[in-house]
Formats: structure tokens, sequence, C-alpha cells
């Protein structure tokens, strides 16, 4: 056994309770409570304002729970845990009593790794390899777990709740957000407080989007390997705490502080309206693969924590490119992940979850399971059930990609309806019954389930890859700041570069490109499903061509505030607008074709550009690259309140991926107004005369009809 030699034991330690686990203040004291289930003995390791260390020995034992009061400890206590047993890797033990371990229950984190030999379990450069373990204290080179007051005055704060079919999703990084935003104080650019200000609260109204999605801001570890480099895990995917809010992103501090300044966001991105959702990340944690440091989860109990490889214990199961996957299958860690999830919703009041990789969370025993035990949780608990759930359908494991596959309560990021859309302004051959069903909501993938066209989460872009203007500017990526000599980052980019790779000062390639990302927004914003517009994309935001800025942190990530494109903007809050304004874009139901009352009404049809209605040949024509679709607002599903049933205007919107104009037939002599051109966006509200529209290389036209007789 590895234990410690020396310990300290304050006046007063009482037995406490297993439950709850972390450290939890009732206003007198803090019961500490922590799992392990191969511990020979637990330490409580308090430290005061100097950094000197008191060690508790916790001698209360309820099952797999140790757990002690202490009537002294009060809120911005740092503390950890040593845990005594044995270290074995090779039978999947990794317990070291000289590594200072967090407490994955820990409600802030105060600090950071301060890279070196210590904070490995094992020997670095010893021939036996993890096998042979270290002695070498961590203590001063690892952060601290903090108590925490969950006092807050959240005043008449509520959850927006707003409806999925009404909800706009803003994909936007804390840091990099506000850090060059001159209208955020400069103290509070980068953090919680500058994304909680008013004049950031008031760009996101006016924008007009519903959602911020976070990335990752559960504390997450710097990798040692970019640091090297004098790069930063700047996205966060990469947690070590699950319920503490990351300390660097906190403009008043890591005592705890933090945790305030994060409710305040919250609260005022809700006094707006605005939901909140964040990314989470319970598929792996920042402790790597077997020769990673020992920073929590390994140290307390590696074998439930993680999966194992089978038959080498000394190994672990990756199915995420991380170096290790959570065990969900474990029952203490599922139940850590939902008490997370319970956590953020009910102490922090964030209305949602986008889940990184979520298919790591169904596998049992290493495979994909559809109903497997978190699934069944997620849909029987009364807090979590009840919030928005986005999966990331897909990891890197056998069977990983799951797009369409999971429960009914869930959304998921549709990675086809990227690939397609991309593919059909690309001008690729074959894309357009694809694209037919990407546009509207994808009931191929969902509708079979019974499942609505808000399961589907649109996106052209998002953090990972190319931002909206390199998507039209670059056909390869350029990753070498990342010092990876460009291997980094897909090359599955679907990208076109309009005729020159990278900026150009030709008038003629500049021209397509705007018009390009004018196409990729109004088919995003116009599809029926969830849209999700990543920050900056709309202020015409590059990253210079690399796809893979995840270690950037600096201001090629960041949203730059000072060289907006003013025009992209408008045209987008007009889109948006536009969506708001008419149901026939965000449909709570699908498009079923005829109506059984009036065979002469049909909610969608789709047209060549001679005005014929599309048949099988027609779908099956690869060069073909020019529909329209014809929406019938009479069968929008639904009455109000009133019972009446709900009506829209009528919509004519026309795709022409070709690199020629092409002229397409109205279908009838109704008055029809111009409401979107990518072409050329000055003649929005003009009436359409003729029954005929040109629509020009590469755009896309949106006409609206009220059914009123055409005047004359």
């Amino acid at each position: 056994m590895r234990t410690w030699t020396t310990a300290t034991q304050p006046a007063t330690v009482w037995p406490g309770r297993p439950v709850p686990l972390g450290a939890t203040f009732d206003g007198r004291g803090t019961n500490f409570s922590v799992f392990s289930s191969v511990a020979d003995a637990v330490a409580l390791c308090l430290f005061d304002e100097r950094g000197v260390e008191a060690r508790v020995v916790l001698r209360e034992r309820t099952g797999d729970v140790w757990h002690g009061y202490l009537p002294h400890v009060r809120p911005g206590q740092r503390y950890g845990y040593r845990v005594g047993g044995e270290y074995a890797p090779d039978r999947g033990l990794r317990c070291n009593a000289a590594k200072l371990l967090l407490d994955p229950y820990a409600r802030a984190v105060a600090g950071a790794v301060h890279w070196g030999p210590s904070v490995f379990a094992y020997r670095q450069g010893d021939p036996a390899g993890d096998l042979a373990p270290s002695d070498e204290d961590s203590a001063g080179a690892v952060p601290r777990s903090v108590v925490v007051d969950p006092a807050f005055d959240w005043g008449d704060d509520r959850h927006p709740e707003t409806p999925l079919d009404e909800t706009i999703v803003y994909e936007l990084h804390v840091k990099g957000f506000t850090r060059q935003c001159p209208e955020v104080p400069e103290p509070l650019r980068g953090t919680y407080a500058g994304l909680g200000c008013e004049p950031v609260v008031r760009y996101l109204r006016q924008l007009g989007v519903t959602a911020v999605e976070l990335l990752p801001v559960h504390q997450f570890v710097q990798d040692d390997r970019l640091q090297a480099l004098g790069l930063r895990n700047y996205w966060g995917y990469n947690s070590i705490g699950f319920f503490a809010p990351h300390n660097e992103y906190s403009s008043a501090g890591d005592g705890g502080e933090q945790v305030r300044e994060f409710k305040q966001m919250v609260r005022n991105l809700h006094a707006a309206g605005l939901e909140v959702i964040l990314d989470v990340v319970y598929n792996h944690t920042g402790e790597a693969g077997g020769m990673g440091p020992t920073l929590a989860f390994r140290g307390l109990d590696n074998a439930a924590y993680y999966h194992l490889g089978p038959g080498d214990p000394r190994s672990y199961q990756d199915f995420t490119g991380t170096g290790n996957s959570l065990n969900v299958a474990n029952p203490y860690v599922l139940q850590l992940v939902m008490d997370s999830l319970r956590y953020w919703v009910q102490e922090m009041h964030v209305d949602g979850f986008r889940f990184d990789l979520a298919t790591v969370l169904a596998r049992a025993y290493g495979q994909v399971d559809r109903v497997s035990a978190f699934f069944d949780l997620v849909q029987q608990d009364p807090v979590v059930s009840r919030v928005k759930l986005i999966a990331e359908p897909w990891d890197v494991g056998p069977g990983g990609y799951q797009v369409g596959n999971f429960p009914s309560q869930w959304s998921e990021w549709n990675g086809r309806y990227r690939d397609t859309v991309r593919d059909l302004w690309r001008s690729q051959d074959g894309q357009l019954g694809e694209f037919a069903n990407r546009f509207t909501g994808s009931p191929d993938l969902y509708e079979r389930h019974g499942r609505r066209p808000f399961a589907s989460v649109n996106f052209i872009t998002a953090h990972d890859g190319f931002t909206l203007r390199d998507l039209v500017s670059y056909d390869g990526k350029h990753n070498e700041a990342n010092g990876e000599g460009n291997r980094d980052g897909t090359d599955d980019n679907r990208s076109w570069n309009s005729g020159v790779e990278g900026p150009t000062g030709d008038p003629a390639v500049n021209a397509l490109r705007a018009r390009q990302a004018r196409n990729f927004l109004a088919t995003l914003l116009l599809s029926q499903g969830v849209p999700m517009l990543v920050a900056g994309d709309e202020l015409g935001r590059t990253q210079q061509g690399n796809n893979n800025a995840y270690c950037q942190d600096g201001p090629l990530s960041w949203v730059d505030w000072e060289h907006p494109d003013a025009e992209l903007g408008a045209f987008v809050r007009g889109l948006i607008a536009l969506r708001r304004e008419h149901l026939t874009f965000r449909r709570r139901g699908w498009f079923h074709g005829r109506d059984t009352r009036d065979p002469s009404v049909e909610d969608v049809r789709w047209c060549r550009p001679d005005g014929a209605e599309m048949t099988g040949d027609d779908w099956g024509t690869r060069y073909a690259k020019s529909v329209a679709a014809v929406l019938d607002g009479r069968l929008i599903a639904g009455t109000d309140v009133e019972g009446q049933p709900v009506e829209d205007d009528d919509f004519f919107v026309a795709f022409n991926a070709y690199w020629e104009p092409e002229t397409f037939a109205i279908p009838d002599d109704r008055a029809w107004t111009r409401v979107v051109d990518t072409a050329d966006d000055r003649d929005r509200g003009a009436l359409v005369p003729g029954g005929r529209v040109e629509v020009q290389a590469r755009s896309m036209v949106v006409l609206r009809s009220s059914r009123q007789p055409a005047a004359g």
C-alpha cells in the first residue's frame, strides 16, 4: 500500500454523511464526501492562505464513499484528496498517495496544472514505464478544489423556455467573443461578466438569436504539449471538473467568485430572453491515456472511471481520440454525469446541453447501446429531461456514427445537412434529392421514429472547421500555426475558394464569395429544423484558412469587432426576422404533400426551372443544379390560441447552384414580392411581374405571396 507518512488532524471531525458527494457548506460547516472503491485510506487535504497543507483522515466509509464533516471549514477553503491503495497499472489500479487529487464534485477550482514530473503517478524515464510508481509529491503543481457558498440572489430569474421550433442557436466562445470587443470594459473582456454585460446582450438581441451555446466552460486542463509550443487549449475540450466553471474566464478571481460571476451572466442573458446552452464533455477527461497525469479520477478509482482495455487493464479504450473514454456504464460515474447535469440546471440555471461525442455516453462494454442506462436516466429525470438536449451523434470508435438514432426527446447536430448544403453550393453533381431532404428537416432521418423537424440542428459551420468566410475562400486547410506541419484538422472540407486561394483583391472573386456566404446563410435560416450560427460568421470572421484552431487562443480565433462586414450582418438580421415572422420556415410538423381534403393544395412542391413538378428522373439527373420549392402556407400544422387553423403566406424559393443564370417559372399569376435575393438584395420588397424570375448564377431568390390576385 502506498500512503502518506504524516497527517495533521484538526480538533473536530464529525462523521458526516455519504450524500451528497462533494463539499457541501450548510452555513455552519462543510461535509466532504468522495467515491473510491479501491482506496485503503483517504485523506482530505486542506490548504491555508500560504499553501500549507493539513491532512484529515476520513475514517468514515459507507459502501465505497468516504466522508466526514468539518464544522470549521467555510467557503473559500482550498482542498484536495490523497488516496492510499495499490499502484498496479497492469491490474487497472493507479492509487498513489503522493498525488494530490481534485474532487470530481468540486464546485470551483483554483489554480492550474504546472507541468513537471510530479503530476505523473509513475517515474518518468524509468525502463518499467508506467509500472514504476513515483514518490514525488504533486501538491505544488496541481490546482485545488474550492468550497463554495451556493447563495445567490436570482431575483425573478426564470428559464425563457423557448420552443425548439422558435430556437436559433448561436455558438460562441466565452473568451473569444468579447476579448476584442471595444464596447466591453477592458477588465471584463473575455470573461463571464463580459458576455453578460449590456452591450453584448444588446447585440445578441438585435441579431435575433434565441440561445447562446457556450463552448466548454467546465474546468479544463491546459495541455503540456501545447504549452511547450507556445500554444494553448483554446476550445476547452479537456475537462477535469464537471461542476466547476472554468476559472480563467472569471474577472473576479478563482476562489469561488467564478461561480457567482457565471450565475450573474446567466441572469443577465435570461432577462433579455436568451437561453444558455452548455457544450459539455462527459466523454473523456483531461488525464489523457495511460501515460497521462494523475489529477483526479485516475488516482481515485481508475477502473471505475475509465473504459480499460479488454484483457489489458493497463491500456485504455479510446473512442474520443484523446487517450481515454469515461466509463458511464459504472453506476458512480453515471451518477457523476447526472448529478452534474442537474447541478447546472438547478443551481446555475442553464437551459440545456450540447453533448460532445455523445455516442460515448451510450457505450456499454465498448458497444453503442441506444437503450443504455444513460438515456434511460435522462428520460425519467424530472430536471434534465425538461431542458434542451443536443447530441453530437458520433465518436471515433467502431459504430460511432449515429446521426438520426438518438431518443425522441433529443435533437442532433446534423452532419449530413452540413455536408449536403456545402456540396450543393460548390456545384457538386447529384445533390438535389439529398438537398430536398435536408431543406425540409431531414425526414428520412427523423420522421420514422416519431420525431419532429426540430430534431435536426442544422449548421453550415461550427467551431471545428472553417469559418463561413474561409469556407468560400479556401480549397484546403492552412494549419501551419498549430505546429503539426499542417497534418492536423480534416481534409474533408467540402469548400471552394471561388477561384483564388485565400485573400485577393479581385473584385469579381470577392463578389462571388460574398454571394456564396449569403447562399449558405439563407439556406440555413430558411430550412426546417433548428439553425445554428457560429459567432462572428455574420461579421465575416476569418481564421486565415485554419480549420482546427483549437490551440489558437489569440486574434486568429477571437471575434474581430473592428472590421465587421456590416452588409452581411444586416443580411443575417433580415433573414432571422423573416424566419421569426413566418411559420412556414419553422414548422412543428413535417411536409406531407397534398391535402387529402383538397388535392389542389400541396404543402411543398418541388419544381424544375420550367415550372414542371420534379419527377423521379429529374431527381436522378446528376448534372442538374437548379430547383425551386413552392411552400404553401395554408397547411401549417396546428392552431392558434383561439383554436383557429394557423396559416401563413406562400413562398417560392429558387436555388440556382449552376454557374450561369437560370430563369424560373413562377407557379401562377398572383402577386409575388421579392424578399431575398442573394445576388442583389437591394430589390427586397419589389414586385416580380410576368410569371418568371431570373436567378443569377450561384444564387438564391425567395418570393412571397399573400394569395391576393395580381393587379391588372
